[in-house]
């Protein structure tokens, strides 16, 4: 009776691991990875529980456009060829990764000696990238009491940057009332999308400000840049100066233009009045002629008589 249990239990046991070796098994040190621009990475794809002595391994990968290799029969293909690099048995090493290699990639393992020939495994990576130097809107000369938007932006980081507005240096506080220097200034600071909106500018808000782009990757900030605030009646009278000024430059370049078009046209017609003056006198001078002989034949008549 021992003898035919332990019997039992032995070929319950080989039966059990002729099963478990008949299939492929795959795993991975990490499904998620993320790293920063330029950097290199392994995604990890070690293959286990089989008897398939060289089983043929292939990366794929996946992106919103479609579905491409990565590595196949045999060798590195696609936008990875000369990055990557296939580690026995099957792990992939991208090399300088760049933003466009953030993906899914799919390993996958054919072991025709298996009876289960066919395994696979996800790795999502994504490769972050450093902000750069946004682009910011300082307005220069701004009137008090008016509202008036400070802007920051850039497209490049990934993920989406984050926006800070700083004030002589001073970091803008989301809520102006966490910072006693900000308590009189009325504003909405956006850090998605990178605007500073006063509602109405005061005095209190003039200074020089500058905008900082930061994600997990890094971060970049523009030149500072400094804005005044003056009193309403103060900006309009500049207004006004401004635009006397301008009304004068338009006048005397329009005098000037006139005159030198009237210089032309008199030199152009000098010779000509010449001639006609010449002639004229001319007939003047026949005219009075015969007025003259005329009044001398009159009197020589009566002479005569």
């Amino acid at each position: 009776m021992a003898k035919a249990r332990l019997a039992y239990l032995l070929l319950l046991f080989t039966t059990h691991r002729s099963f478990s070796v008949l299939a492929v098994e795959l795993s991975t040190d990490n499904a998620s990875l993320s790293i920063n621009e330029f950097e290199n990475i392994e995604l990890s794809c070690k293959i286990h529980s089989t008897t398939t002595p060289k089983p043929r391994v292939e990366w794929k990968k996946m992106t919103m456009v479609g579905t491409s290799h990565v590595y196949f029969d045999g060798k590195v293909v696609g936008d990875l060829k000369n990055r990557a690099i296939l580690r026995e048995p099957a792990s992939l090493l991208i090399l300088n990764a760049i933003r466009s290699d953030t993906a899914i990639y799919r390993c996958e393992v054919a072991a025709i000696n298996d009876q289960k020939m066919l395994a696979e495994i996800m790795i999502d990576l994504v490769v972050r990238v450093k902000p750069e130097v946004p682009k910011c809107f300082v307005p220069k000369w701004v009137p008090s009491g008016k509202p008036i938007e400070l802007s920051c932006f850039e497209d490049e980081g990934l993920p989406d940057s984050q926006y800070q507005w700083f004030k002589n240096k001073e970091e803008i506080p989301v809520d102006p009332d966490t910072n006693p220097n900000f308590f009189n200034s009325s504003y909405t600071l956006d850090t998605q999308k990178g605007t500073l909106e006063f509602t109405t500018v005061s005095k209190e808000d003039a200074g020089e400000y500058f905008c900082r782009a930061k994600n997990i990757a890094g971060q970049a900030e523009c030149l500072p840049q400094k804005m005044q605030v003056y009193d309403l009646d103060l900006f309009w009278i500049l207004q006004g100066m401004l635009l006397v000024v301008t009304v004068l430059l338009c006048t005397t370049v329009v005098l000037c233009w006139v005159y030198k078009k009237g210089q032309k046209q008199t030199r152009n017609r000098g010779p000509a009045n010449g001639v006609e003056l010449l002639h004229l006198r001319r007939i003047d001078e026949v005219d009075e002629v015969d007025e003259v002989d005329e009044a001398d034949f009159g009197h020589k008549m009566s002479f005569v008589v």
